[in-house]
């Protein structure tokens, strides 16, 4: 992020007629046709309001020119126009501003900024009206039961429908402005009694310290700066699009990146196992909740190991059991089954791409036919044995159960590397793979954080809250991973 020293910037000029010429220069004022003034009389005074068409809300324009044309007291003196006005724009954040620079940045954020002619101080009145959707359920964290209203591109309803979860005095959204051109608004969201000031202070110095000239990207691009992730494919982050699980967080002591434009929020910081859970885990039983983790697990375990393992076995059927030996492919090609293997991933994942760039009234019935009648054709012609295309599937699905879809595509990526070693060395490739996966894993670490934890250090009682759906009156503790400053989120149970 920069920034520029309060001598280096340019004062307001006490003449409005200074003001037009500095906005005329810099920021195109009578070029770019979204950018307006109006310019209006109060007691012989000159009064200019710079605003931008599409970010501001007319209606509230309109009230307040009113109450300055309107407003008839022939006993003001020309020296007091300036507090006359002040105490006429009567809305709910009007605050006073002394340099250009401040100006073109309100005015470009969609804030409209009054100047009196004579007055070398800007009057930023809020009225921000951004274009943008109400907030609906994600596509991406649906549940049977819980809450509807999930997260979207405006910063301002975001952080608004989180107050509305916690309203907690200590609660802070901290406002910063990132890109030298964009300025776009990122937001540090954190209980101050809870969460670790050490966090709080790293992730405030990792926003601050970004210098670039813009993040059209958004929350992706703060993402790589605040986290040194490299070719590394596993998500070091969290997001979400909801506003019941980013609470939830905050009220565990984690610091939350709200990044305007985006409907995603960065939770900071997260683990491996924090990309596994779901809020529909939380919204059932705890044994049904409980049920629902275990098979999410499953299915993580499945899209990470399932080929790789069959295609090992289909390698040296020796391994099998007699019991076992239907697993292999009954059917011979002239395809090497890794090849098939490669051929169908790399299929699956075109239909995905396509499936994401058609139509929605289109996309489910192009990837029906698109399954079934490729997947068959293939079969008959020979391309490929029944068994590549049923563990393919069966592999694809799994990835589809991770909550993530970052940690999904890591896993797929992942998958790929271990098919190609068990492809050359067999049975030691396996053994290779898996081994070089766990240490790879083990030295992750995001925002000093260990992205095992807490598998690695081990913590047996935190590790038996991810394998367990505990209920809530016994999950009296927060997380310690997060170091919070209040460990309890429950009075503790004295005993006997």
């Amino acid at each position: 992020m920069t920034s520029e020293k309060p001598q280096d910037m340019m004062p307001i000029p006490s003449r409005v007629a200074e003001v037009d010429a500095y906005m005329e220069e810099k920021v195109g004022l009578g070029v770019s046709f979204d950018l307006g003034v109006r310019k209006i009389k109060v007691y012989r005074k000159d009064v200019h309001i710079y605003y931008i068409n599409g970010l501001t809300d007319t209606e509230y324009i309109i009230d307040i020119l009113d109450s300055l044309i309107h407003n008839k007291n022939a006993d003001i003196v020309s020296t007091k126009v300036f507090d006359v006005v002040k105490d006429l724009l009567v809305h709910q954040s009007v605050q006073e501003i002394k340099t250009m620079d401040e100006l073109v940045d309100q005015v470009l954020s969609g804030l409209i900024v009054v100047v009196v002619d004579g007055k070398p101080i800007g009057l930023v009145v809020d009225v921000r009206s951004y274009p943008g959707r109400q907030p609906v359920e994600p596509d991406t964290e649906k549940v049977v039961r819980g809450s509807r209203d999930g997260f979207v591109e405006n910063i301002i309803i975001n952080t608004a429908i989180t107050r509305r979860r916690i309203r907690d005095e200590r609660l802070r959204f901290e406002m910063l402005h990132v890109g030298e051109r964009s300025k776009s608004d990122i937001s540090i969201g954190y209980i101050k009694d809870i969460a670790d000031p050490d966090l709080i202070e790293i992730v405030r110095k990792e926003l601050n310290n970004i210098e670039v000239d813009g993040i059209t990207m958004s929350d992706k691009t703060i993402e790589e700066f605040i986290v040194n992730q490299r070719y590394n494919p596993y998500p070091l982050v969290r997001y979400t699009e909801r506003a019941d699980v980013a609470a939830t967080h905050l009220l565990e002591g984690h610091v939350l990146i709200y990044v305007d434009t985006s409907p995603s929020v960065i939770i900071t910081p997260s683990t491996l196992f924090h990309h596994m859970q779901h809020a529909e885990e939380y919204r059932q039983a705890p044994a049904v909740g409980t049920l629902v983790r275990w098979v999410r697990f499953l299915g993580i375990f499945v899209s990470l190991f399932l080929l790789p393992i069959w295609l090992l076995f289909c390698l040296e059927p020796s391994l099998l059991p007699e019991k076992f030996e239907f697993i292999g492919p009954n059917e011979k090609t002239h395809i090497p089954i890794v090849v098939q293997i490669f051929i169908s991933d790399i299929g699956i994942e075109f239909l995905r791409m396509a499936a994401v760039h058609t139509p929605t009234p289109l996309s489910t019935a192009m990837g029906l036919v698109a399954a079934v009648l490729i997947g068959q054709i293939a079969i008959d012609v020979g391309l490929f044995v029944p068994e590549v295309v049923l563990y393919a599937s069966v592999a694809t699905i799994g990835t589809f159960v991770t909550p993530s879809l970052e940690l999904g595509v890591a896993n797929k990526i992942s998958r790929l590397a271990l098919i190609v070693l068990v492809a050359i060395f067999k049975v030691p490739g396996l053994v290779i793979g898996i081994t070089l996966y766990i240490i790879m894993l083990t030295s992750i670490k995001t925002l000093n954080t260990p992205y095992l934890w807490p598998l690695l250090p081990f913590q047996p009682k935190a590790l038996s809250h991810i394998i367990f759906r505990r209920p809530y009156p016994g999950s009296i503790e927060r997380p310690s991973i997060v170091h919070p400053q209040d460990l309890y989120r429950q009075p503790r149970k004295s005993k006997g």
